[in-house]
This record gives structure tokens, C-alpha cells and sequence, in this order.
């Protein structure tokens, strides 16, 4: 991964490939951001205008590079665009510097080193480059010809190999913590990425949940896989169900992080379908490219998981992994069946392409056996809500209005696209069943709410749950942006991070 330091030298002297620079958009044209005076000088106080020429305007993400002046030791100076100014004595948001830094990482690929000079006015601004660097110089080429991130060639670059940040104090205390906490956060945030976008044909369950064994022992975490034979003696109808007809066969992975001084404890619960066929009820042709990305709730809770242990917080997190690849054949489950559920409760399969509601039911459930403080669950569950919010942001259904307040305001506060949705009690009827306690199924119209309606029912009484739907922002099919890949995205593991953080230092409920 991209290394990164702190660095209080004059950025003149500074030997690297590129020096960074903060543009925002004014009145009249680009204006150089603070963190860039030094650099601004050296081109006689013109750097401005020098980009208005070369077509600059400020706007975010725009990139624009030109030769350093005289006497500097990097070739070329790199401005960003931050977007709009900021109102007199503002501030630029820890997303605009975020994203900045991200577009800059990416554009600096094949590059050795860059220095970034960007506005950073306190510790979370520090940290908030430092994450948009690291997050936009991620690539994955596991499976290209020349390996890992492979060194120029027919392939592409290699990713921007280290990042210096001006502005921090290596010996400032929340200065490093800030760096620290980016660190964390961005290498777990970047290994669910790595599996998001790993093929099928290698990541079935039983690899999924060999990899959260190995970062378990690495991590200190306790870990406990059960396998097929150990979903048939619980009851795990929904989970075994929606594996039946896979060769491969499901998982259910807990991974636990505790912490003595702790005493509140959420749980996490990931819907990790390594691959979705839509089983008997196949997904027409068009919509199975990208279905390698159906596990994406399940690799952001297992990297929120090891990113709380790593980061030392005082809280109790529990990750649950419902793992399971939905295929069609002779043993499959068809639509009319029933599975009896972990929980006693009986579902008529309607649809076999529902399925991520059937193993986030069975998970659910066991995770509120052990009635932690508050559930949340992530998964890309519905086709219905990349319709209603599109493909960038990520539904919240609670049964706490508080509660979904919370995680709304949290996904903000770090960055992440979210919106908060009902859960109409008037939709349940739909799901009435003849034969079951419940159908998998309910009217089309509102099927995200609907999604969410069903997994209230597997949620235990009294426990306050939220649900994330992250079918839009998980994949991104469209070109990079910001510090956002194409491809596997890491979609709400900043928001479970930072849950954790609030509930460590009581801020909360």
C-alpha cells in the first residue's frame, strides 16, 4: 500500500515527483488554495492566473498539471480543484480535502513519491487528506499479467508510491493520531475493496472465511466459522437454503473484537453472497457481470471489524459474515419452497433472487441472541434502491427514528453518501403467506422498504437495528471519481467505523 509520512520541510527542497496544490473556484476565477503560498510565491505570486491560462477553474476533482518553478527539486506542481470557495474565514470541508486528495492520488499513479500541500488547518483536516490520498491510490491488479501492482507496462501504472503531507507536526500527538487513524481505517477500508472485486472462481464462502481466520489471528480477534454441517445442526434454514444449489457451501463467519474497558456492544451483520445467479429464479443476461460484488456487505463489516481492533476502541463489535453463493441446479431452492428459519419462523421462497433478506434473517437472529446495544446490517439487497437514490447513495431503514437519524448524520460526517427511508407498516400485508409464516416477497412497488420490513421480523424485540442498503454505492460501473475506484467501492465501512468510534466515547445513545 501507498506509505505515508509527515514532513515539515520546505517544499522547495523537497525531493519527490510532484508537489500538490489546492485550487478552489472564486468569483473570478481559480484561487490558490492555503498550504500552497510557498509554491504560489515561487511562481511570482501568478500561480493563479497561470492556471486560469492552462483552463483551470477550481472545480472539484479537476486536475491540472505544470512545470515547478525554478529552483524546486520536484519537476511538476499538481493542482487539485476544491471546488467552491469558501465564505470568508471558512473552512473547506474534510470531503472537499478528502477528495482532493483522492483525484490527486489517482492522477499521480506510476509516480514514486508526491508532497502534498493542501489546506490543513487542524488534525482532522490532516487526516481527512491522508485518508482521500490513500483511498485514491488504491488499485487492484491481482489478476493482471504483470502481478500486484505491477510497474508500468501494457498493464497501467503502478499506484502513487508515498505521500508526504505538509502542514502536520510529526511529534504533534493528534496530529499522528489523525495519520494513524487514516492509516487504519484506509488499508482495511481498501482490503474490502480487494475483495469486492476478486473474482468468484476464488472467493467462495469457505475462502471468505479463511481470510477472516488469518486477519483474526493477525488481529487478536476471536473467530468462529460455522460450516455447513454446523448450519444444519442450528437451524440456519435461510443461510443453507439459499446455498443449496452451489458446489461451494455456505458460512456463517463471527468475528468478535472486545475490549476490557468496554460496555456497550454493537453488532455488525454482512450480507456476503460471493455470487449471485439469482438461483432458480436466474437473473436475466445483462446482470450477472458484477454480481462478484453481492458479498460487499459482508467485506465492509469484516473491515469495520478489524479497523475498530486495530484502532484499540473501547466498545464490543461483533461482525456476523452470512455467506453463501446462490446458484441454480437439481439440488437448488425453488420458488414455493419453505425454509424454516434460525429463528423458528417459517419463509415461503417466492422469488430464489431475493435471497440476501434469507442469510441476513439467519444472522440477524443469532446476533441478537447475545443482545448487543444495537444491530446494524449492511448488504446490496435491492435493485429497488439504486431506483430510488441511485448509484452513489445508500438507503437507511430503522426501527428507531433516532437511531436512523444517527446513522445518517454519521454517514455524512464521514463522507459518505446516505438517506434515510421509511419502513410503512401498510407494505407487511404484502408478505402474508398462505402456507409460511412470512413470504420472502411483498408488493413491487417500495421492494427496498419492503427488503427492510422483512429483516425488522428477524431483528429481537427490544434492540435497536438499522439497515443499510448499499446496492447503488457498492459497485461503481462508471469511471473513478474522487478517491472512488471503478469497481469495488468499500461502501459504508467509514460510516461502521465511526458508529463504533461514537459508541466508544459515548456519543452514541
Amino acid at each position: 500500500m501507498t506509505a505515508l509520512t509527515l514532513s515539515t520541510a520546505a517544499v522547495a527542497g523537497q525531493r519527490a515527483d510532484a508537489i500538490v496544490v489546492g485550487v478552489a473556484k472564486g468569483a473570478e476565477g481559480p484561487v490558490v488554495a492555503p498550504g500552497a503560498e510557498t509554491v504560489d510565491q515561487a511562481y511570482d505570486g501568478r500561480l493563479a492566473a497561470t492556471l486560469q491560462t492552462l483552463g483551470a477553474s477550481g472545480v472539484e476533482g479537476e486536475v491540472t498539471k505544470l512545470p515547478a518553478p525554478s529552483g524546486f527539486k520536484a519537476p511538476v506542481v499538481v493542482a487539485v480543484g476544491l471546488g467552491a470557495e469558501p465564505e470568508k474565514d471558512g473552512a473547506y470541508s474534510a470531503e472537499s480535502l478528502r477528495r482532493a486528495a483522492g483525484s490527486a492520488a489517482r492522477a499521480l499513479a506510476g509516480s514514486k513519491k508526491a508532497v502534498f500541500a493542501l489546506p490543513v488547518a487542524d488534525a482532522a483536516d490532516l487526516g481527512a487528506v491522508a485518508e482521500g490520498a490513500l483511498l485514491g491510490a488504491y488499485s487492484f491488479d491481482t489478476y493482471k499479467e504483470n502481478g500486484k501492482n505491477a510497474k508500468g507496462g501494457k498493464n497501467g501504472k503502478a499506484p502513487l508510491g508515498e505521500v508526504a503531507l505538509l502542514g502536520g507536526k510529526p511529534r504533534d500527538k493528534a496530529h499522528k493520531a489523525a495519520v494513524d487513524r487514516a492509516v487504519a481505517v484506509a488499508e482495511e477500508l481498501n482490503r474490502a475493496r480487494d475483495l469486492i472485486n476478486t473474482p468468484p472462481n476464488d472467493l467462495n464462502p469457505a475462502a471468505f472465511a479463511d481470510i477472516a481466520q488469518s486477519a483474526a489471528k493477525e488481529h487478536g480477534l476471536k473467530v468462529q466459522v460455522l460450516d455447513e454441517k454446523a448450519l444444519t445442526k442450528g437451524g440456519y434454514g435461510g443461510i443453507l437454503g439459499v446455498g443449496a444449489g452451489s458446489a461451494s457451501a455456505p458460512r456463517l463467519v463471527k468475528l468478535s473484537y472486545t475490549n476490557s474497558k468496554a460496555d456497550k456492544h454493537l453488532a455488525f451483520v454482512g450480507k456476503g453472497i460471493t455470487y449471485d445467479s439469482g438461483g432458480i429464479s436466474l437473473k436475466p443476461a445483462g446482470h450477472n457481470e458484477t454480481m462478484k460484488c453481492d458479498m460487499s456487505g459482508a467485506a465492509a463489516v469484516f473491515a469495520a471489524v478489524v479497523a475498530a481492533a486495530r484502532l484499540g476502541l473501547e466498545v464490543n463489535v461483533t461482525g456476523w459474515l452470512a455467506l453463501a453463493e446462490n446458484m441454480p441446479s437439481g439440488s437448488a431452492t425453488r420458488p414455493g419452497d419453505v425454509l424454516r428459519m434460525y429463528s423458528g419462523k417459517t419463509v415461503e421462497v417466492l422469488n430464489t433472487d431475493a435471497e440476501g433478506r434469507l442469510v441476513l434473517a439467519d444472522a440477524l437472529w443469532a446476533a441478537s441472541q447475545e443482545n448487543p446495544d444495537a444491530i446494524v446490517d449492511v448488504a446490496t439487497l435491492t435493485g429497488a434502491m439504486m431506483l430510488a437514490l441511485g448509484s452513489r447513495t445508500f438507503g437507511i431503514m430503522s426501527n428507531d427514528d433516532d437511531f436512523r437519524t444517527a446513522v445518517h448524520e454519521t454517514a455524512q460526517e464521514v463522507g459518505e453518501e446516505a438517506w434515510p427511508m421509511p419502513l410503512p407498516e401498510h407494505l407487511r400485508k404484502g408478505m402474508d403467506s398462505p402456507t409460511a409464516d412470512i413470504a420472502n416477497m411483498g408488493e413491487r412497488m417500495g421492494g427496498g422498504l419492503v427488503a427492510g420490513l422483512f429483516l425488522k421480523e428477524f431483528v429481537g424485540e427490544g434492540i435497536t437495528w438499522a439497515h443499510l442498503d448499499i446496492a447503488g454505492p457498492a459497485f461503481n460501473e462508471q469511471g473513478p471519481f474522487g478517491y472512488t475506484p471503478k469497481g469495488g467501492t468499500g461502501s459504508a465501512v467509514r460510516t461502521l467505523v465511526r458508529l463504533a468510534e461514537q459508541t466508544a466515547a459515548g456519543d452514541l445513545g
